[in-house]
C-alpha cells in the first residue's frame, strides 16, 4: 500500500520527469526550426519580394492559396499585407486569401470538386500580371496544381512555398521557394517566417519610398 507521502513523492517525480521530457522535446523542435530557417532559399524569396513590391506600386492583385494549416497561414498573411504592412487607409497590398470564403469553398467543392476550389476563383478574380502564391507542404495537392495550371493560362506570375521534396508544384510554378524539410509543422512554420520577413522588408521599403516620393502617385499608393 502506497502511503500519502510516498504518493506525493511519486507524483512529484512524475511531474518533474514530464517537465524535463517536454523541455527536451521543445528544445529539439527549436533546434530543428533553426536548421529549417537555414534552408530557406533567400534568392528565391527576394524574387517574390520584388514581385510584391511591384504589385504594391501598380495595384496588381496577389492571391494566396493553401490547404489545412497552409490555408490558415494564407489568411494570416493576407491580413499582414493588407493592413499590417502599412496602416494608412487604403495603402496596403491588394491581397486575397482564397481559402477564406467558406461559402465559396463549400459551393465549389460540392459542385465542381475540391480539386477546383482555387482555380475557379482565379478564373473570375485574377487579371493578367497578378501574382499567385501557393503554400503547400507536399506540393502535390490537386487543387494547388490546378490553380498553378490556371495561373499559366491567365498569365499570372506564380510562386510556391514548398516543403518536403517540392512535389509537382515545384516544376509547375514559375518560381519555387523550396524549403526541403520533412516535417509538416516545420514546412508550415517556414511559410509564416518567409511571409513575415517579406512583410517587414516591404514595410520598410514602402516607408522609404513614401518619404522620398511624397508627392507622387506611387507614394500615395504605398
Amino acid at each position: 500500500m502506497i502511503r500519502d507521502t510516498e504518493f506525493l513523492t511519486f507524483e512529484s517525480k512524475l511531474i518533474m520527469n514530464t517537465k524535463h521530457a517536454f523541455q527536451a522535446a521543445a528544445r529539439d523542435y527549436l533546434v530543428r526550426l533553426e536548421e529549417a530557417t537555414k534552408l530557406i532559399p533567400l534568392e528565391a524569396v527576394e524574387l517574390l519580394a520584388h514581385a510584391l513590391m511591384d504589385c504594391w506600386q501598380t495595384r496588381k492583385q496577389v492571391f494566396l492559396i493553401g490547404n489545412g494549416g497552409s490555408a490558415g497561414n494564407a489568411v494570416h498573411l493576407a491580413n499582414d499585407f493588407i493592413y499590417g504592412i502599412s496602416k494608412r487607409l487604403g495603402s496596403g497590398i491588394r491581397m486575397h486569401a482564397l481559402p477564406a470564403n467558406q461559402a465559396m469553398i463549400t459551393c465549389l467543392g460540392n459542385d465542381e470538386g475540391y480539386e477546383n476550389i482555387f482555380a475557379h476563383q482565379l478564373a473570375v478574380l485574377a487579371d493578367e500580371g497578378d501574382v499567385l502564391i501557393a503554400l503547400s507542404g507536399s506540393g502535390n495537392s490537386p487543387n494547388i496544381l490546378n490553380a498553378l495550371t490556371q495561373a499559366k493560362w491567365q498569365n499570372l506570375k506564380s510562386f510556391a512555398i514548398l516543403g518536403f521534396k517540392g512535389g509537382k508544384a515545384k516544376e509547375l510554378c514559375d518560381h519555387p521557394i523550396h524549403v526541403p524539410v520533412t516535417d509538416m509543422q516545420l514546412a508550415e512554420d517556414s511559410q509564416l517566417i518567409i511571409g513575415h520577413l517579406l512583410m517587414q522588408w516591404l514595410s520598410v521599403q514602402g516607408t522609404a519610398s513614401f518619404v522620398c516620393s511624397a508627392n507622387t502617385e506611387v507614394a500615395r499608393r504605398i
